[in-house]
């Protein structure tokens, strides 16, 4: 991939110095991840799954057109065989979805998706790490994806651990302490403000909505292109009982 190509997959209106790091920056991704995986403003032909090509107001209402059909039972059939030959040469998911590692949500189900349509990073608490972020600005900046969804859950676990050290002092064994030092700010900031219901219904609402600042704001990527209205960042609730998710941020 040429110089120009990736150059041009920067956000238009970033300094030239920005730019150029961003660029570099791109292009070592690109040898990281392989060739295959290209930006869609850089293929030849049309990106594997033309439909996915979408405005950031597109992408949304589609995800949740998807949910819409996921609650009503009425979800799309998949055949796999179709896309498989398209998608063994690249990849352009329409969104991205930070998303908690529970068992009980599965991005690609809770939306009607298939293989291809979404660029999934998971996390116990659905929190922002380096290597998290990482992986979002190569779904937006390599793979033009137009959103990113922060995707939390009622009754979640790791919250509640978190709501356990805050309110009682609780430590966790192994790394998980990591997990719940991450979440308590978000907590912390619950408690101090009116809140309808329990502590961690607030809590879980507080972390998608703080989740959601810290990629708005992250720099050099994505802040750039939230600024250039190719990237829309929301936060999601999704209910457990009824596996509506709901736009809280």
């Amino acid at each position: 991939m040429c110089q120009l190509c990736v150059k041009n997959a920067v956000v238009s209106n970033a300094p030239a110095s920005a730019s150029r790091r961003a660029a570099l920056g791109m292009m070592g991704a690109i040898s990281l991840f392989g060739m295959s995986a290209v930006a869609p403003t850089a293929y030849a032909k049309e990106p594997p799954k033309p439909g996915n090509a979408l405005s950031p107001d597109e992408a949304l209402k589609r995800l949740m057109g998807g949910n819409e059909r996921y609650i009503s039972g009425k979800t799309q059939e998949r055949n796999f065989a179709s896309t498989r030959g398209a998608l063994a040469g690249g990849q352009n998911p329409y969104a991205c979805i930070l998303s908690c590692a529970d068992s009980r949500v599965g991005p690609e189900l809770c939306f009607d998706e298939e293989r291809g349509d979404l660029f999934v990073t998971r996390v116990a608490g659905n929190y922002v790490t380096n290597d998290l972020l990482a992986s979002l600005e190569y779904g937006v900046a390599v793979l033009g994806s137009p959103l990113i969804m922060v995707l939390g859950h009622t009754s979640c676990g790791a919250v509640s651990a978190a709501v356990s050290a805050v309110e009682k002092k609780a430590e966790f064994p192994g790394h998980i302490q990591t997990i719940v030092t991450a979440i308590a700010p978000s907590v912390r900031a619950a408690a101090e403000q009116p809140h309808k219901g329990t502590l961690l219904q607030a809590a879980t609402l507080q972390n998608i909505k703080h989740n959601v600042q810290q990629l708005q704001k992250a720099t050099p990527i994505l802040s750039k292109a939230v600024e250039a209205g190719k990237l829309k960042i929301v936060g999601g609730l999704y209910d457990l009982e009824t596996g509506k998710v709901e736009l809280v941020a």
